[in-house]
């Protein structure tokens, strides 16, 4: 099973301690991230994204190798990599500020991305910055439109506000992403912010109603809700100590595309559903227990 993971790989500059000025560095980016944690999991996993020559980017690039993401999709720029400065709040939570004009890891152009007629990828999973950031959202949305011609989509907006601060703007891309989506994982956090006036139901229960197979809302400390035509399943968190949040979204999406991989996405309802969010949940906990972006192995989740 070929799964593809497209977006952005770039380094989070994290506070070395609550209050420090001082960050260290870290791979990460969202669907990165996302691509890591399927390969510790031991999934066929090829990652899509323009990576830098620079020091940054041969560190992600080995960081990806080491656990045995395959980038013979990826492009190779000169172009710098994208820098993502964390500041973290006294719960540990991460936000973002983004350096991203110009720099390889938002380098897309349809004379590069994969053929998926030629290769037939199982699913693609894609999200946050390049979806949203012109003109890698356009290159990306035309290619991923003869993709889904191929293989479902997971789509994961993961809302970073700081980047495009226009609701409108970032709404109707999250709405034009989500209309050809099979599978659609978002935050309540993302929710809130985009849809202020909706609850996490209606929002997740139209889009159902639109044409997504499954909408998953993580909640943090709180767990995980699942939608489907047969309706809700949820599931608490797993109680840690928190070292930060980063990436922990993006590894419960890695246990969703697992699952969809292994049992197909109509299988995931009711108790089938229920037993991999409890697995999604667990698996974030753990995430959230280490620094940085570092998803499970799958021993661990045994």
């Amino acid at each position: 099973m070929s799964i593809w993971v497209c977006g952005e790989v770039l380094i989070d500059l994290i506070p070395v301690a609550p209050g420090s000025t001082e960050r260290a560095p870290h791979v990460g980016g969202g669907p990165a991230n996302t691509a890591k944690a399927l390969a510790r999991l031991g999934q066929d996993v090829h990652f899509i994204d323009g990576i830098s020559t620079d020091q940054y980017g041969v560190a992600a690039r080995k960081e990806l190798l080491d656990d045995e993401v395959k980038l013979d999709l990826a492009l190779t720029s000169d172009k710098p990599t994208c820098l993502a400065i964390v500041s973290l709040d006294a719960n540990n939570s991460a936000s973002y500020e983004f350096k991203i004009d110009g720099t390889a890891t938002f380098d897309f152009s349809l004379d590069w991305l994969p053929d998926p007629s030629r290769y037939k990828p199982n699913v693609l999973h894609i999200g946050t910055l390049v979806t949203v950031i012109q003109p890698s959202e356009v290159v990306l949305y035309d290619w991923a439109l003869h993709v889904a011609e191929f293989a479902p989509i997971v789509y994961d907006p993961n809302i970073r506000p700081s980047v495009m601060g226009d609701r409108d703007l970032y709404e109707a891309s999250v709405e034009k992403w989500a209309a050809i989506s099979s599978v659609i994982k978002v935050s309540d956090d993302d929710l809130a912010w985009l849809f202020p006036d909706k609850s996490i139901d209606e929002v997740a229960e139209r889009w159902v109603r639109d044409g997504a197979a499954l909408v998953v809302v993580t909640r943090g400390s709180e767990g995980l809700i699942g939608f489907t035509e047969d309706g809700a399943v949820e599931v608490p968190g797993v109680k840690i100590v928190v070292a930060d949040t980063v990436g922990a979204g993006d590894t419960v999406g890695a246990i969703i595309v697992e699952a969809l991989v292994e049992k197909g996405v109509m299988a995931l309802t009711t108790d089938v559903l229920q037993e991999v969010l409890h697995r999604a949940a667990k698996a974030a906990a753990i995430t959230c227990s280490r620094p940085g972006a570092n998803p499970p192995y799958s021993r661990e989740l045994k």
